[in-house]
């Protein structure tokens, strides 16, 4: 049998449960976005000479086949699997596939869940070879770079030794200069851009896609997991920015972007910068992103709609201030309220996120956050249930703050794995619904819906192919269609 190719890479993004339900989700049905995280790691590995080919489990749910028979093609010497919580059960059962095709390749595995989890990562499978702590692009190279030598001097590393220790090599003590990363591999992905969708009524215009300008968050919320960039906060220069949504424009005919950032004004010069940009050289593109009430004014909310701005997403959380204090740091909620208020009169469509289930939840804080939220011009909102991920501050102590049910496969922010003290999970999910249902039979919000007809006339066409799932969703509140 010929040896494996040590110029070729996998990468791997699984669906993360069965195959058989992928028709029936909800969440592909509204949002599928691209593995920009694995594209980013096949184009830095790509300028540096390998071949890499990308699977998305995700976009393509049946990915057992193409898996085995890019192994069998291109036979590489490494498999990368990027994997959340809800998806590390089916990352490792992709693995046990892989090896059983191809014994000698060396499985590694990444993203946020393995980068909280470290060593435990290895421990669960012994079909795992390397866990990689922190952003990947440079600890995968340098993986591919070792021809079968000790990996030791990897930072950024977890590996099981000959004796079978598990040994950390420790975060990388330099972090990537973001502008110097290639674009993502886009082309990489099969399908794009039609095969991806951005949140059904939050885009104007197909097609659209996902882009990530900077890394990190400045803020240390109790929800949020850090184990992956850390304390850091990087982004990329306005120039590097606007190059790339004109690649993006060119190469793929790309007429809205959704700037999937934790913070994207955090940095306001950059902001004004690329807005400039934007409207000195036109590329007939509009964009959406995600802002704290505290790094946004009126003066940057008007030139940011002059750029093309068209949505900005704030996460409201809590309309309950006692609660929220608990969990975030400057929490003003009447400050939150007249920052949506002003971007709302700056004509941008606005978007709230809340979470439902938090630490110190009632029935009487779910309550004043309807009551807020509804008070509030809103267009959109998405309600999250509260899931305490490793790597988030609060996961250290959660069993004493209510029970916890830690089932990976069901951490996907659509369960309620977590229930906390005086609390009723069948409680929780009847007002998850309630929220849901009461937000949707407000006048003015459903003629803001309405009026999508002509504003993203696509949301309405993949809203009416798909009108019976989101329809028992809004009833059921299951993800999986009847199941």
């Amino acid at each position: 049998m010929n040896s494996l190719n040590d110029k070729n890479i996998l990468l791997l993004h699984p669906l993360g449960y069965k195959v058989e339900a992928a028709s029936q989700d909800i969440s592909r049905k509204a949002n599928i976005m691209p593995p920009l995280g694995l594209a980013s790691i096949a184009a830095y590995l790509e300028r540096e000479g390998f071949h890499c080919d990308i699977l998305d489990g995700y976009a393509y749910p049946d990915v057992d086949q193409p898996l085995k028979q890019l192994l069998r093609q291109q036979r590489p010497i490494i498999l990368g699997i990027s994997c959340t919580t809800a998806s590390f059960h089916d990352s490792v059962r992709l693995a046990q596939l892989a090896k059983a095709e191809l014994p000698e390749i060396k499985i590694v595995f990444g993203g946020s869940h393995v980068s909280a989890l470290k060593e435990k990562i290895l421990e669960f499978s012994p079909v795992i070879d390397y866990a990689v702590i922190g952003e990947g692009e440079q600890v995968i190279l340098e993986l591919a770079q070792l021809d079968g030598s000790d990996p030791a001097q990897v930072a950024g590393l977890v590996w099981r030794a000959a004796d079978g220790t598990l040994v950390d090599n420790g975060y990388r003590s330099e972090a990537l200069v973001l502008d110097d990363l290639p674009f993502p591999a886009y082309e990489k992905l099969a399908g794009y851009p039609a095969a991806y969708k951005l949140p059904i009524f939050n885009y104007p215009t197909a097609p659209n896609s996902s882009c990530i300008s900077s890394r990190g968050c400045p803020y240390r919320c109790s929800y949020c997991d850090r184990s992956v960039f850390r304390s850091t906060f990087r982004f990329n220069s306005a120039e590097y920015l606007y190059q790339h949504l004109k690649y993006l424009q060119q190469r793929f005919s790309i007429r809205h972007i959704n700037f999937y950032d934790d913070q994207f004004t955090f940095h306001r010069d950059r902001v004004e910068e690329f807005c400039y940009l934007m409207i000195n050289q036109p590329l007939g593109m509009t964009f959406n992103c995600a802002v704290r009430a505290e790094h946004v004014d009126r003066e940057l909310l008007q030139l940011m709609k002059a750029a093309g701005c068209w949505m900005v997403s704030l996460g409201i959380e809590s309309g309950d201030e006692l609660l929220l204090s608990q969990h975030r740091q400057n929490v003003n909620l009447d400050r939150l309220g007249e920052t949506i208020r002003t971007i709302k009169s700056c004509g941008i469509r606005t978007k709230g996120l809340l979470m439902m289930g938090l630490p110190g939840e009632s029935e009487e804080s779910i309550r004043r956050s309807m009551d807020y939220v509804f008070s509030l011009p809103i267009d959109d909102f998405n309600l999250a249930k509260f899931t305490p991920f490793p790597g988030s501050p609060i996961y250290e102590k959660i069993h004493q703050l209510g029970s916890f049910d830690e089932d990976w496969p069901k951490m996907d922010c659509m369960h309620f794995q977590f229930v906390p003290h005086g609390m009723e999970k069948e409680r929780l999910e009847k007002l998850f619904i309630e929220f849901y249902k009461s937000h949707f039979r407000r006048n003015r919000v459903l003629l803001g819906y309405l009026t999508m007809l002509w504003k993203s006339p696509d949301s309405w066409l993949r809203f009416a192919g798909s009108a019976g799932q989101f329809l028992r969703f809004a009833l059921s509140n299951k993800r999986y269609g009847s199941s």
